[in-house]
């Protein structure tokens, strides 16, 4: 045969090319090539789109070219029409999800929102099938009994598509900062930067891209198929070309509709304005002349990407001084000489749909292997590089992919094709924004959040972005229609997306942090925060709400103070257990060759278990032994009057003597029990004669105001009368006066001056200073982590004290207390917790960090909000 002895020698010529393709990286691998023939196919001959995964190229596929061959085997016109309207929606359709496809997922954080069908996108996309198979069945019955080969019925279509695809660019254009990226649109708002003229602005452009999306998505599918179904070549049954040609045309109209009504108009106009005896006409049907037209159009637009990178890549080499060389003279000028040469090479690349690719950046340009879009293995996010900065990133996706999807629908983006790309930016964060793949009503797309400015080529690129950015967005235009200065950039400005996100303020902290009266005011106001929380926790504390309504029947709640000189109550001697020392109020020398524990104490331990070294023997401490166990969850009541007293003299074995003892003591108010410590927190760490020094500065009249504050109780009639007598109770504020203050003394040491900027930066980091009171408060996790929030929350009061001026009085500082625990977190950047607050969207974030590279020893503290 003829044709086979060409094609031998065709193949002979090709396979001594073959060496010389691989050596020059064109000859692709089978499994990229394999990849690349499928999307090609798809794409162009069965009017799919490129897919967002492998797996889904491959369904997609077989399925795709099973109903190209299906159809071919359809007996009846009707039932073939109705058969490729029908697939062609549904395989359009993102069956498996609706919405977008994050890219930033990580094995850390939880997987990005995914959006399904609902019952309202069932309804519409169900009635939007009825409807086109109506409209195919019925106007391709009736059209179908006259002998047209002309139908003036599809030629009056074609002019609507016409004015349609008229009607829908100019709808597009307008939504975009840049009509066709030249002119300044005159209908964008002009200052970004004024927010409340902007949204104004912005929602009479979205008002616009509503009625671009209807024009697009139901008004343009429905006149494309009112168009094929006219179409008199669909009455040759049994022919490939037309198997192939309409079923990719049917699926086109809702797959890409942008592109099928471009391709449509163009092949109604050519029909109508050429001769009817010319090869076009004569020997192709409609819906092979939409196939080649597809193919042209995107090799067309892919040849003019080609030759303005090429072009670029030439010119910077030349005028950029980092990528000028001693020979980019020589080759700028081989170029311009084998231009034609260069010419066939970018034709090539066209042809083949494959990356043109500049040797080692220089403008030597060589084709590279044809390979699918998603040229990377695995879903899209699967390798991402999980760092500090990703949780920003995380927290911002869901946002922007929110907003991406109404400007998209607006046609803000301008046209979405799969492989397109788009850059965002704010202030130092970059995001990448690639199309995978597009259908009706849906777009998958993958996101990436770009490394920040760590080195001088980032931060002269991103200055570089920011100036495009700028000049399109904030500098004020005089005239009505300017032009972009960056005309043939390789970024073209787009729009403006408002996204709920953070924003990094970073503030030198000097003449604050290092102010004498500010530094005096924050260790009273340490104080009075440290028992705004303790209050507030305690009266939240999940068993005491479940208390509140029950507190009127029972008796008053016994509790334990120290006091002496009274008789003691029968005792057991199963009630005796080991105590450490670091529990007494004073020291006595008696008590260290005690062999047998005088009494006992109670303490509740839920925060700490099997601690390691509990057991160790601990210089200067007493080691007692325990005479009798408990069952858990058993305590004796005699219990409750063991108290540790030191400086009795020594009983011997066997004796049995009356111990001293700590009385019952009782609250005045029955419901104190409600905002009571716990029990944990009230043992003993300090001597009687520090406490008493630092009692003096405990804030009685404040102490009393924020118990009067509390909303426990839902009784309002009676909370007023209750909240009184629990501040009027002396029992329950003599216990906030030892925890408030030690831990007051357990952040300052032994050092009663004002703290320096350094220790405030130590403290703040959860380095505190050694301290009687060090190791007592360490070891209740709960209590630690709660001063050390008061802590912080003193240093932001100061802060907000220096900028905003002096708080009036106790109810404006609980105000400012209030507002730090609901819309601020207010903690370190490396806590988990600070990752939680962003993934939960706190309103504010604050930090404070110390800068090494300043000078001035007041300067090198700051803070981020």
């Amino acid at each position: 045969m003829p044709a086979l002895e060409q094609m031998n020698q065709i193949l002979h010529i090709l396979f001594v090319f073959l060496p010389f393709l691989w050596a020059l990286g064109i000859l692709p691998p089978p499994d990229a090539l394999f990849l690349w023939a499928m999307e090609q196919i798809l794409e162009f001959g069965l009017g799919g789109s490129s897919m967002s995964t492998h797996l889904r190229l491959l369904v997609m596929f077989i399925m795709s070219a099973g109903t190209a061959i299906t159809s071919y085997f359809i007996p009846s016109t009707v039932g073939v029409v109705l058969f490729m309207t029908g697939f062609g929606f549904l395989l359009s359709l993102n069956l498996s999800d609706v919405g977008h496809k994050i890219g930033t997922k990580s094995k850390n954080l939880p997987s990005g929102p995914e959006k399904h069908f609902s019952w309202k996108e069932c309804l519409f996309y169900i009635i939007i099938l009825v409807f086109a198979l109506l409209e195919t069945g019925l106007l391709h019955h009736f059209a179908g009994f006259s002998q047209i080969s002309k139908s003036s019925s599809q030629a009056i279509v074609g002019y609507g598509l016409m004015i349609l695809l008229i009607i829908l660019w100019i709808l597009r254009e307008i939504q975009s900062v840049y009509i066709i990226g030249i002119f300044r649109n005159p209908f964008y708002p002009k200052d970004v930067q004024t927010v409340t003229v902007f949204f104004e602005k912005q929602t009479r452009l979205m008002k616009i891209g509503i009625v671009r999306r209807i024009l697009l998505t139901l008004v343009s599918p429905f006149a494309m198929i009112a168009f094929l179904s006219l179409d008199s070549s669909l009455q040759g049954l049994h022919s490939v070309s037309v198997s192939i040609g309409f079923t990719r045309a049917f699926r086109m109209v809702w797959q890409n509709t942008e592109n099928a009504l471009l391709e449509t108009v163009i092949v109604s106009t050519v029909h109508l304005i050429s001769n009817t005896d010319i090869w076009w006409n004569r020997n192709l049907d409609t819906g092979i002349r939409l196939l080649l037209v597809g193919i042209i159009r995107d090799r067309l637009i892919r040849f003019i990407s080609k030759l303005q990178f090429a072009v670029t890549v030439l010119l910077t080499s030349w005028t950029e001084k980092k990528q000028r060389r001693k020979t980019t003279a020589t080759l700028c000028i081989l170029n311009i000489i084998f231009s034609p040469f260069v010419l066939v090479i970018i034709v090539f690349s066209t042809l083949l749909s494959s990356p043109l690719l500049p040797l080692f950046t220089l403008p030597v340009f060589l084709v590279g292997f044809p390979r699918p879009i998603q040229s990377w293995p695995g879903a899209a996010g699967t390798t991402a590089c999980v760092c500090a900065d990703t949780v920003y990133y995380y927290q911002m996706v869901p946002r922007l992919t929110a907003v991406l999807q109404t400007a998209m629908a607006a046609g803000s983006l301008g046209l979405l094709l799969p492989g397109s790309h788009y850059l965002g930016r704010f202030q130092d964060r970059l995001i990448w924004i690639m199309i995978l793949e597009c259908g009706y009503t849906y777009c998958c797309i993958n996101i990436k959040g770009l490394e920040l400015q760590e080195t001088s080529c980032h931060t002269a690129e991103a200055r570089r972005v920011d100036e495009v950015f700028e000049d399109a967005f904030e500098q004020e235009y005089t005239g009505v229609c300017s032009l972009n200065e960056h005309f043939g950039n390789v970024l073209t400005p787009c729009t403006v997306l408002p996204v709920k996100l953070y924003s990094d303020a970073r503030n030198v902290l000097s003449g604050i942090i290092d102010s004498h009266e500010n530094l005096k005011e924050f260790k009273g106001d340490l104080v009075k925060v440290l028992v705004w929380i303790l209050v507030q926790y305690c009266s939240k504390r999940p068993g005491m709400k479940e208390n509140v309504h029950n507190t009127e029947n029972k008796g008053k709640a016994p509790l334990i103070l120290p006091a002496s000189n009274t008789s003691p109550p029968p005792k057991s001697p199963e009630d005796i257990d080991s105590l450490n020392s670091e529990t007494f109020d004073d020291w006595s020398d008696d008590n260290i060759f005690d062999d047998e524990p005088t009494i006992k104490k109670v303490i509740e331990e839920k925060q700490l278990k099997d601690l390691p070294g509990t057991n160790s023997f601990i210089p200067g401490s007493v080691e007692s032994q325990r005479v009798g166990d408990h069952s858990t969850g058993t305590v004796p009541e005699n219990d409750l009057y063991k108290a540790v007293l030191l400086g009795y003299p020594a009983v011997d074995k066997g004796k049995q003597e009356d111990m001293p003892y700590i009385p019952l003591m009782e609250f005045s108010c029955s419901h104190s029990h409600l905002v009571c410590l716990p029990a944990e927190w009230r043992t003993s760490c300090m001597p009687n004669s520090k406490m008493k020094e630092l009692s003096s500065l405990f804030p009685e009249d404040w102490y009393q105001f924020v118990l009067r504050q509390l909303e426990c109780f839902h009784s309002e009639e009676k909370a007023s009368n209750v909240l009184e007598e629990i501040a009027n109770d002396k029992v329950l504020k003599d216990f906030y006066v030892h925890t408030v203050m030690t831990c007051y003394f357990s952040f300052f040491g032994i050092d009663n001056m004002a703290p320096s900027p350094g220790h405030i930066l130590r403290v703040y980091s959860g380095v505190l200073p050694w301290s009687v009171a060090l190791d007592w408060l360490t070891e209740k996790p709960e209590l630690f982590q709660l001063a050390l929030k008061a802590f912080r929350y003193t240093l932001k009061l100061m802060i907000d004290k220096a900028s905003l001026g002096p708080i009036e009085d106790f109810r404006e500082l609980i105000k400012y207390l209030e507002e730090y625990e609901c819309d601020w977190y207010i903690g370190l950047v490396s806590d988990e917790k600070w990752k939680e607050a962003i993934l939960q969207e706190k309103p504010y974030l604050f930090s404070l960090g110390y800068d090494s590279n300043m000078v001035r020893p007041g300067e090198n503290l700051e803070s981020t909000k």
